[in-house]
């Protein structure tokens, strides 16, 4: 008997159909929803658009670029020292296709009503396909307050920065139509306590903010090392200042900047991060000297709130995946999604996933309007609250999603591995959690009107007696001030969770504002899929599952 006729040993079925070329703006209802409530609807088509690319070729870009990390070429083969990382061309792909659709210039070169809101959209779409990239991303477009602080080194690096064209090559800013801008902060001895630097900073001339220094020293962590320039932090005399750090000096030689080598890092793997030294590098004062900190804060607020949008995204991808897998899988003949248990699960996956687009979306609001005082003290205090109640939630949403796939979300093919990989850095960098809940405590006790203007978003509950009474529960705790750092994390979850149920609740789908305020305020489980009764789960599955075309 031949044993050809057993080449072909089983039928392959039960398995779930590719995503491969989503639109993931056209299967995201919560993403259309937010952004159409905060004055975005102008941007559907270019949203749209985007989405098509995320979840088409961005997403396979993603995949190669992280597949492919990047090189680092310390010297040429005549033995020159270059300092130069090489990145493969899916990175590059994706840097391009961002800067193209203006995701570091929009607000910036159209700052219509809505404006950071579409940014954020479009971020959240680009980061589902690849994060890592969203790094030099965000600090190009956050650096264009800071150095408006300084107009004259403005005049010159804004329009480039703004410039929807990408140039990845190694030349100086003569040479190029458009840039990118980097960051280097903290230091070996010090890491967040930037004021324990040691950099030290000497005029090449007369000195003083848009003059000339030479750079001596180190810095512990310089992401995307290959951005055109950087903005960083040196001592003088007068205390710690912020520095513009180009690649290039005016004469178009190479500018005294060492890199020693890239982090090898749990995640974030398309992005280059490095150690860097500064050997008289020439850079130029932004902003007062002395006052470094505040100067550089202009770019840190604005990172601050591309975490919570980049977190939020993440968990996006999770759910999408999750929710998916489940839509088609069966197990004991029936349907994963249909079954009480694995709705539970989904329905929470879903909450904690809007709950944050929500909170990130009325985030980008505020920016749109910070000429107003309320949006402003809003924003100051919620990019804190946002940053460290989102990002600190991402990595076990990511976890949980991965776990309602299964060994197939364990395995490199999928894109969970990467998602969880990359949930952990956006609550570690730009400052981790307790820095931000000090931020909070910093901005309540240092700066008037702040506490006002979140008891003033609150509001009474909205009618929602169970709202209403975590709101004065709130009040409460903030007027004991008695070892009130020790209670910092709490005080800023449940600020977190009260700002979302409200935002829920004024949007007006009970379905969901209904089942986050039963689960967050009054809820005691401590894992995802332990919704109370009465909840609507279906309701709450079929909202964030992908209905392909």
């Amino acid at each position: 008997m031949s044993l050809q006729q057993f080449a072909e040993t089983h039928e392959v079925f039960n398995q779930v159909p590719s995503l491969d070329g989503a639109n993931l703006y056209r299967i995201d209802l919560p993403l259309q929803e937010w952004i159409r409530r905060y004055d975005g609807g102008w941007a559907e088509d270019r949203l749209n658009t985007y989405g098509a690319l995320a979840g088409g070729p961005l997403m396979q870009a993603g995949f190669l670029a992280n597949e492919h990390k990047p090189q680092f070429k310390t010297h040429d083969r005549y033995g020159n020292r270059i300092d130069l990382v090489e990145f493969h061309p899916a990175y590059h792909e994706l840097m391009r296709t961002a800067i193209e659709h203006g995701l570091p210039s929009l607000p910036w070169t159209d700052p219509r009503a809505g404006a950071n809101v579409v940014r954020a959209g479009l971020t959240y779409l680009h980061s589902q396909a690849e994060a890592a990239s969203g790094c030099p991303l965000t600090m190009t477009f956050a650096a264009v307050p800071a150095l408006r602080l300084q107009p004259e080194i403005a005049d010159i690096w804004v329009p480039k920065i703004l410039a929807t064209e990408y140039d990845p090559r190694n030349v100086g800013i003569e040479h190029k139509a458009g840039v990118t801008i980097g960051m280097a902060m903290t230091e070996k001895q010090g890491g967040t306590d930037v004021r324990a630097n040691t950099t030290r900073a000497y005029p090449v001339g007369i000195g003083g903010p848009g003059q000339a220094y030479e750079l001596v020293g180190h810095k512990w962590f310089c992401s995307a090392p290959m951005c055109d320039a950087f903005l960083t932090l040196a001592q003088t005399d007068k205390g710690l200042s912020c520095f513009l750090l180009p690649r290039h000096r005016p004469d178009g030689t190479r500018n005294q900047f060492y890199v020693q080598r890239l982090k090898n890092k749990l995640g974030n793997w398309a992005n280059a991060s490095s150690e860097v030294e500064y050997r008289g590098a020439l850079a130029w004062m932004i902003g007062e000297e002395g006052r470094g900190v505040p100067t550089i804060i202009e770019m840190v607020a604005m990172t601050r709130f591309d975490c919570m949008v980049g977190s939020s995204s993440l968990m996006r991808q999770a759910l999408t995946q999750a929710a998916h897998h489940c839509a088609h899988r069966k197990v004991g003949g029936k349907v994963l999604a249909d079954q009480p248990l694995m709705q539970n699960v989904l329905a929470d996956l879903a909450l904690e996933s809007e709950a944050a687009l929500a909170l990130s979306m009325r985030m980008g609001r505020a920016l749109d309007h910070l000429h107003d005082e309320q949006e402003d003290k809003f924003a100051r205090l919620v990019t804190a609250i946002g940053k460290y109640w989102i990002c600190k939630r991402a990595p076990e949403m990511v976890y949980e999603a991965s776990e309602c796939m299964g060994g197939a979300g364990y395995v490199e093919e999928t894109i969970l591995p990467r998602l969880y990989r990359e949930a952990p850095v956006n609550s570690i960098w730009e400052g981790s959690g307790n820095v931000q809940c000090l931020d909070v405590l910093r901005a309540l006790s240092k700066e008037a009107g702040v506490l006002d203007a979140l008891f003033a978003e609150l509001g009474d509950g909205h009618g929602d007696a169970r709202l209403k009474a975590h709101i004065q529960r709130l009040q409460a705790d903030f007027a004991d001030t008695a070892d009130i750092q020790y209670r910092a994390r709490q005080l800023t979850e449940d600020v977190a969770v009260g700002l979302q149920a409200k935002l829920l609740l004024e949007a007006g789908n009970s379905t969901v504002s209904d089942a986050f305020i039963a689960s967050r305020l009054e809820g005691r489980g401590r894992v995802y899929g332990t919704l109370p009764r009465g909840v609507d789960v279906e309701a709450l599955v079929a909202r964030s599952t992908p209905h392909l075309a």
